[in-house]
C-alpha cells in the first residue's frame, strides 16, 4: 500500500505537466509568430523621425547658425574698427567677414 501514495503525486504531476507546458509552448509560439512584426515596427521607429524630434533638430541647427552669425558680427566690428584706424589687412578681413555674414544671414529666421 505504500507504493500507491508515492505513485499518486507522480501521476498527478505527470498528468498536470502537459497543461503547464502547453501554456509555455503557446507563449513561445506566440512570441515566434509576433517576432517579425515587433522587429519591423522597431526598425521603422528607428528609421523615422517624429515631428518633435525634427523640430528639436531644426531648433538646434538654427541656434548654431545664430551663434555663428553673432561671432562673425563681433569679428567684423573689430576688424572694421581696425580698418578705420588704417589697417589694410583688417579691411580685407572685414570684407571677407561681411561676405560670410551675407551668405549666412538668409539661413537664420528673423525674430518677430
Amino acid at each position: 500500500m505504500r507504493s500507491l501514495p508515492i505513485r499518486s503525486p507522480l501521476l498527478f504531476a505527470a498528468a498536470l505537466l502537459p497543461c503547464l507546458l502547453g501554456g509555455c509552448l503557446a507563449k513561445a509560439a506566440y512570441n515566434v509568430a509576433t517576432l517579425p512584426v515587433r522587429a519591423a515596427s522597431g526598425a521603422v521607429d528607428l528609421a523615422t523621425t517624429s515631428q518633435s524630434e525634427a523640430d528639436e533638430a531644426r531648433g538646434r541647427e538654427i541656434r548654431r547658425r545664430e551663434e555663428q552669425l553673432g561671432k562673425l558680427d563681433r569679428d567684423y566690428r573689430r576688424q572694421r574698427e581696425r580698418c578705420e584706424d588704417g589697417n589694410e589687412d583688417a579691411c580685407r578681413r572685414a570684407q571677407a567677414l561681411y561676405a560670410e555674414i551675407q551668405r549666412l544671414s538668409p539661413t537664420v529666421p528673423l525674430e518677430r
